[in-house]
């Protein structure tokens, strides 16, 4: 294990939050390796080997060690993905507050990026509820796209927005997370160089901006909505702190989430106005260190300025009706196109769609289908990954381990193939891409900026 010395003024300052134990937080971080975890795809439900479950989210799952993800295809298929199981706590909070009311829902992930509580809110969702991922980090935003597109639903809009932008979306959602940028004392274990950033001044600049945040985003949230609020700190100002001015300024009343004993979550409340809120140390928990705590506002919203919606794009009844047929349940959908490519969403998030390309500057939305050439479609990777595609309209090519590393590393592939045209590459029937099968060649479509790169750690058997 890794030798901790902790931030000078660090442990002293935790020392009167609640359900702090020093002597096992101490413990936790010296001789206790973080767990690893992940979250299965529900769409996908691939066969995997676990170490037992996440006690407060039902597709969170332990490793008894830690693989080399990168040279798992299974991965690269979007079967699960990797989350610090404390994370999934948002999952439990979301069925909450979902448990009498299954209207569609407008979800907002504030800072999303890389795409770990989108695809758990994106779990815990149906089609006819619309998630929106945003990352205010234009550099960020590519690695959350890559991660909804392995998802594979296509109720998700990527944005890239700073969190004023959104109150000019007043009352438009009714519930979003706010996983709020913090002075990550509670990655310490899983991040030394965390450490090394931590101070009291950083804590209180980070409070500030939380507020700045919060303040910014909050008349996008519809009356009767909820504000889930998150950080992966233990400082009473970032948490504790926010919740009371929360209270203070706005009109919402807190929530307070079930939990059961032996989760060893630690229930607080914040000093002035009692809000509820949820630690979790590790030690007590199996997990990393986290803040969670979820609002409902109260206050009325403002209604959002009406426009005239957008008419129908003018598109070939001939394309639509072509590329329909690549996709099932084609009546749900609403296609359209940007550009040259074709894309997909489910039709009740349509007038949703052009409200935010209004306001906001979408860089995804719904699933790429691909281009058509003539009377043929040259398929998009989003449609290979995405739960919609029709695979009656393609072949289908099984890969062996060996063959699928191949294939994602975009080399040529040792197989023979004695079929030609469009073919889902797939690996244990979970498909990873497309490649073009030819009389004496495959041609590998794996995206380039996805390959893998990195020498393996092992030698495949």
């Amino acid at each position: 294990m890794n030798e901790f010395n902790f931030p000078e003024n660090f442990v002293t300052s935790l020392s009167e939050e609640p359900g702090f134990d020093v002597e096992n937080f101490i413990n936790a971080h010296q001789n206790i390796a973080p767990p690893t975890s992940l979250r299965i795809n529900p769409f996908k439900k691939p066969a995997l080997k676990t170490d037992g479950q996440v006690l407060w989210c039902a597709e969170g799952h332990y490793l008894n060690e830690r693989p080399s993800f990168t040279f798992d295809p299974l991965f690269h298929a979007g079967c699960y993905y990797v989350q610090e199981a404390s994370s999934m706590f948002i999952d439990h909070i979301l069925k909450h507050i979902r448990q009498n009311n299954h209207d569609p829902i407008k979800i907002l992930d504030l800072c999303a990026a890389p795409g770990g509580k989108s695809t758990l809110i994106n779990s815990a969702i149906n089609g006819d509820d619309l998630l929106v991922s945003n990352e205010i980090i234009k550099t960020r935003v590519p690695v959350l796209c890559d991660n909804l597109n392995r998802w594979g639903t296509p109720n998700s809009i990527v944005s890239n927005n700073d969190p004023k932008d959104f109150s000019r979306l007043s009352g438009f959602f009714d519930i979003i997370l706010v996983d709020a940028p913090c002075s990550g004392s509670g990655m310490f274990r899983k991040d030394l160089q965390a450490m090394n950033e931590w101070s009291e001044t950083n804590v209180n600049l980070c409070h500030q901006r939380q507020e700045r945040i919060l303040a910014d985003i909050y008349p996008a949230l519809n009356e009767g909505g909820y504000l889930i609020y998150s950080t992966c700190s233990y400082s009473h100002q970032e948490n504790e702190d926010i919740l009371d001015w929360l209270c203070t300024e706005f009109e919402v009343e807190s929530l307070r989430i079930p939990i059961y004993k032996e989760w060893g979550i630690v229930e607080t409340q914040s000093t002035q106005q009692k809000a509820w809120g949820y630690r979790f140390y590790p030690g007590k928990v199996k997990g990393e260190g986290l803040f969670a705590a979820c609002l409902k506002k109260k206050g009325q919203t403002d209604q959002l300025p009406s426009f005239k919606t957008k008419g129908p794009q003018k598109l070939a009844l001939k394309e639509i009706e072509l590329v329909k047929e690549y996709i099932i349940k084609r009546e749900n959908f609403y296609f359209f196109k940007v550009n040259d490519d074709w894309l997909a969403i489910n039709k009740v998030h349509k007038e949703s769609l052009d409200t935010l390309q209004r306001h906001l500057y979408i860089k995804k939305s719904g699933v790429r289908i691909g281009k058509l050439m003539g009377n043929d479609l040259i398929p998009d990777h989003e449609l290979a990954l995405s739960i919609l595609v029709n695979k009656e309209l393609f072949l289908q090519t099984p890969l062996d381990y060996n063959q699928a590393i191949q294939y994602l590393r975009r080399e040529n592939i040792d197989i023979n193939v004695n079929e030609k045209g469009w073919s889902l590459m797939t690996y244990e029937g979970h498909s990873l891409g497309w490649a073009k099968l030819l009389p004496n060649r495959i041609n590998n479509y794996f995206p380039k900026e996805m390959r893998i790169i990195a020498s393996s750690p092992f030698q495949a058997s």
